[in-house]
């Protein structure tokens, strides 16, 4: 008796090539999702940094310039590193007051550049009369 077998030789490598294959595509999923994590930390960074713009600058005595910098002290405090080149614009009138914060959120995939924002708006704060006069 022989010990000779027969093997068929024509799957061989192929979980090799599947691997090679899989692999990147589940790394750049991985990837894909960290990065929307991170758009999604960096429209809350933003918002935290227009709603504190706003409390500073709708205030009686309160300036734009307040509020911009209020929001620089949040965005040094929370998003140095998640939302790049951020910029702040306060709007105050006699009876609004509106604060916006965009940025660039940090890339983990090279090439892909997302913007996050946040918006704050209220009315400005006036003292007022017994009789609802200014």
């Amino acid at each position: 008796m022989t010990g000779i077998l027969y093997r068929p030789r024509g799957d061989r490598g192929a979980a090799s090539t599947q691997l090679v294959l899989v692999v990147p595509a589940l790394l750049l999923l991985a990837l894909l999702v960290v990065q929307f994590a991170l758009v999604w930390h960096a429209r809350h960074i933003a918002q935290y940094a227009a709603q504190r713009a706003l409390a500073a600058a709708r205030t009686e005595h309160g300036t734009q310039a307040d509020g911009q910098v209020q929001a620089r002290h949040s965005l040094a405090a929370l998003g140095g590193r998640i939302l790049t080149s951020p910029s702040v614009a306060v709007e105050r009138t006699a009876a609004q007051t509106t604060a916006r914060v965009t940025g660039t959120v940090m890339a983990v995939i090279p090439g892909l550049t997302l913007h996050a924002s946040g918006t704050a708006s209220g009315p400005t704060e006036r003292l007022t009369a017994v009789g609802g006069r200014p």
